[in-house]
């Protein structure tokens, strides 16, 4: 086994590991996202890493008998930085990045244009400006003043948590900032519902309560604070939320935030843990009971349909091959999505009459 050559001056520049095109050769700053061990049916060891940048997510194969297995195994860690070389390739098996050399990024790496935030999958919009409003809907859309100071102070007391953490280990959200781009997005939305099902149902006894909606909406996944545990590089599932979960975590935080606000009403305490408890809606996915009430089958609709909205939508956010009408199933709805025929008109003039 030889030593692996160091980078120096004459070789390429640096390219973004998602500006890559297949077949290129680059060398480029990633993030190593995971390492995962396995074994080969004749029982050698071997890595499958991940590799990525904020936009591109690549694997590279690390076999008993290269050169970087000793080093793969002993001294790479997840979540560092590294500066590679090699080679970009798409094969059926998803984006691979064929390795030439690899080593931790260095303090001069900068003036080359190392960005640790250029490499980390993060919300695109802004944290602060996202987290301003969520506790604005709060102020102002929750009139129960005991439920609204519950809401409030949870938001307020994990505050450094919400604006950080992903929405989930993978699939929807997974990302820097995407439990509060999530939530507040979930928020949004239940509340257009509670506005448009109240006005269309005014006769419902009891009225719908376009305070629990937002309350629910706000604290539906509170219990993904003690869940996950955020990295950069990719949440992981706590013992907590292996053996409990966030839905009966976050029941546990709003019933202890309870007790500590003086006249809080039994039956908007009861209402408000059904939403938690049933917001998945199905055992299947994760809920013990089904929403049981109006404001708990918004809270759920809106949760399912932002997760999954999200799915879709990152799926068609990947770039396509010339002439390719539908995506893969390589997503999180395991499903192709319709991208658009291959030898359609480029401009919609080309279809259609303007109006005179």
């Amino acid at each position: 086994m030889q030593p692996q050559l160091p980078f120096d001056s004459r070789e390429p520049q640096i390219s973004h590991l998602s500006d890559l095109q297949p077949k290129q050769s680059a060398d480029c700053f990633v993030l190593l996202a995971s390492k995962e061990k396995a074994k080969t049916r004749d029982g050698k060891p071997y890595y499958r890493v991940t590799l990525r940048d904020a936009k591109r997510a690549t694997t590279s194969m690390v076999w008993s008998d290269s050169a970087f297995f000793p080093e793969c195994d002993s001294i790479w860690q997840t979540g560092q930085f590294y500066k590679v070389r090699g080679r970009y390739q798409e094969t059926d098996f998803g984006p691979q990045f064929d390795l030439e050399k690899i080593r931790p990024v260095e303090a001069g790496d900068e003036d080359q244009g190392f960005r640790a935030g250029d490499l980390v999958p993060s919300t695109r919009f802004n944290v602060e400006e996202m987290f301003t409003e969520l506790v604005s809907i709060a102020s102002q859309q929750i009139i129960e003043v005991p439920l609204r100071k519950l809401v409030i102070e949870l938001l307020m007391e994990h505050q450094h948590d919400v604006r950080q953490i992903a929405a989930a280990s993978k699939n929807h959200h997974a990302f820097t900032g995407g439990f509060l781009e999530h939530v507040l997005s979930v928020t949004r939305l239940a509340l257009h519902f509670a506005d448009k099902y109240a006005d269309y149902y005014p006769d419902m006894q009891p009225p719908l309560s376009k305070s629990l909606v937002v309350a629910g909406a706000i604290l539906h996944d509170i219990g993904k604070i003690y869940e996950l545990k955020y990295s950069p590089s990719g949440s992981t599932y706590t013992a907590v939320g292996r053996l409990v979960g966030h839905i009966f975590v976050g029941r546990d935080m709003i019933r202890d935030k309870a007790r500590s606000i003086p006249d809080f009403n039994p039956e908007t305490l009861l209402r408000l843990e059904h939403i938690i408890i049933s917001h998945q809606s199905l055992p299947e996915w994760g809920s013990p009971i089904a929403p049981s009430t109006p404001e708990a089958l918004l809270v759920a609709e809106a949760d399912n349909l932002d997760a999954k909205f999200h799915e879709l939508a990152a799926a068609l956010m990947t770039p396509p091959t010339p002439g390719e009408e539908f995506t893969t199933r390589d997503n999180p709805l395991r499903r192709a999505i319709f991208r658009g025929l291959a030898d359609a008109p480029t401009s919609q003039s080309a279809t259609t009459e303007s109006v005179k």
